[in-house]
């Protein structure tokens, strides 16, 4: 490899650690920017900063000195993805972006596809009650609500009031597993689940849970990666990516 000292992770998802553990146990410089504090009690295995992906400028700026630039971001970060990109062309270094492999929509009885929130929310039955774990943001998406009652999913702690009637907020601490996943909706009396079409294991108990419970299951399309941008699906592509430099 030649150029900088270092690989830019732009991180944000499980496989991101994956990814800085691998890279460093074979003596790579490797630092991470992230839109957001990570999540879980796993720490970060790389030095990381938080970063407003918004400047496009100082995006560009953080990747001096740097070989390349890896995105493993959240699969729904694609405001990350997409700045990550134009800053990586416009600094000259080579990038590549993981997405894994989406869940397959026609694989289960009751798994519907949406193209965003919005569309999602136009699907929903009237009267129902909704289990959805699209995030805090997608909230006006899910206006007007012609569902009885909206659960909103909230991994993060915090005090902050539901901004609308409908909405109850149902905290809980990954990992989840399907057995409490059937549980909790069994409690709640979901009748629609909603959420992001992630893919991979950790994020699948709930679409599994709703599945054995016979719910309806809307998943939302993940955003297209930026046009021209390298995709690889998996870790392993992604070393022999950097290997090859």
């Amino acid at each position: 490899m030649t150029g900088g000292s270092d690989i830019l992770l732009l991180a944000g998802s499980a496989e991101a650690r994956q990814i800085g553990a691998a890279l460093r146990n074979q003596g790579i410089g490797v630092r991470a920017l992230m839109s957001e504090p990570p999540r879980g009690s796993n720490p970060m295995p790389m030095p990381y900063e938080l970063h407003d992906f918004g400047d496009l400028g100082g995006l560009t700026t953080q990747m001096q000195g740097c070989r390349a630039v890896v995105d493993a971001s959240h699969g729904f970060d694609g405001i990350m993805t997409q700045q990550g990109y134009l800053a990586a062309r416009q600094a000259g270094l080579p990038f590549v972006s993981l997405s894994r492999p989406t869940w397959d929509v026609g694989a289960g009885r009751n798994l519907h596809a949406a193209a965003d929130v919005r569309s999602a929310n136009a699907m929903i039955p009237a009267g129902a009650r909704v289990f959805s774990a699209t995030g805090w943001a997608s909230l006006p998406g899910y206006l007007p609500f012609e569902g009885a009652q909206l659960f909103l999913r909230q991994t993060g702690r915090h005090d902050r009031r539901a901004p609308y009637d409908f909405v109850e907020l149902v905290f809980g601490d990954p990992p989840f597993t399907v057995a409490n996943e059937i549980a909790l909706f069994e409690r709640l009396a979901v009748d629609v689940l909603i959420c992001r079409n992630l893919g991979g294991l950790p994020s699948r108990p709930k679409v599994d849970a709703a599945e054995a419970l016979g719910l309806t299951t809307i998943l939302i399309d993940r955003p297209a990666p930026p046009q021209g941008a390298l995709v690889v699906r998996d870790v392993g592509a992604i070393l022999d990516w950097v290997a090859e430099l």
